[in-house]
């Protein structure tokens, strides 16, 4: 009989199916994993079954999709929620590129963007709050960039990337505030990977140090070590994938 859950949203993105595999071999824990195209070949985890492990198909990240996804996840949580994964993101897709000056900019990329980068995980946090309360900690880790830190932006660039991670960690800090006073269990983690070797970074991989460039299985690892060794102080935490603290 499993005593705690864990759960993963953005399932299907390559980081994210390193941390289920990882958790699955390691570890007698249950698994809940969110993602979208379900349906899709491939899907998420594939080789990932068995008694302890969910999977919850999405349409979409809007609110009324994340709504139904947390509706049934209520309905599988048959023990606490102690880790939460939030991986999901966008930095550059069929017609997106990071800016690299003023005249790149695009209002609809910008939006689209900030939706997936800030909106997204500010209503997982809204919507899994209520879920996560109670006497078990809980991490609740949401996939930030170093890039969102404004204090160490020294190269200008990448505008709407970085505001959207800028705004998540605004929102991480905020969040975490209140929970202090509201929901003393749940510990907010922001957590920069490093460059991992994802679809999300190949085009920006070539000048990249050999040793820069991660397996989402050592970021996996590295993360899962990170959420077990960060202590439940009620404050958010903005940290790298060797755990260090990045200025905010």
């Amino acid at each position: 009989m499993i005593t705690e859950q864990t759960l993963i949203i953005g399932a299907n993105s390559d980081i994210g199916q390193a941390i289920a595999a990882q958790i699955q071999a390691s570890e007698n824990t249950g698994l809940i994993l969110i993602s979208r195209d379900l349906a899709q070949p491939n899907p998420v985890a594939s080789d990932l079954i068995g008694a302890n492990v969910t999977k919850i198909s999405l349409k979409d990240y809007q609110a009324e999709s994340i709504d139904q996804a947390v509706a049934e996840l209520a309905q599988h949580k048959h023990a606490p929620i102690t880790r939460v994964f939030v991986c999901n993101g966008i930095l550059h897709n069929d017609h997106i590129r990071p800016e690299k000056r003023l005249e790149d900019f695009d209002g609809q990329a910008f939006i689209e963007i900030m939706t997936a980068n800030s909106l997204t995980p500010m209503l997982w946090i809204q919507k899994l709050t209520p879920l996560l309360t109670g006497k078990s900690p809980c991490k609740f880790v949401l996939f930030s960039a170093r890039v969102g830190s404004i204090s160490e932006n020294r190269l200008g660039g990448w505008y709407s990337y970085r505001a959207s991670k800028a705004a998540l960690n605004m929102i991480v800090k905020t969040a975490s505030i209140e929970l202090a006073r509201r929901a003393k269990n749940i510990k907010l983690i922001a957590f920069h990977p490093g460059t991992t070797d994802t679809p999300l970074s190949k085009p920006f991989q070539k000048n990249v140090p050999a040793n820069k460039l991660f397996t989402p299985e050592f970021v996996a690892k590295q993360l899962l070590d990170i959420v077990e060794n960060t202590a439940l102080d009620q404050t958010a935490s903005y940290l790298d994938w060797q755990g260090e603290s990045i200025n905010w």
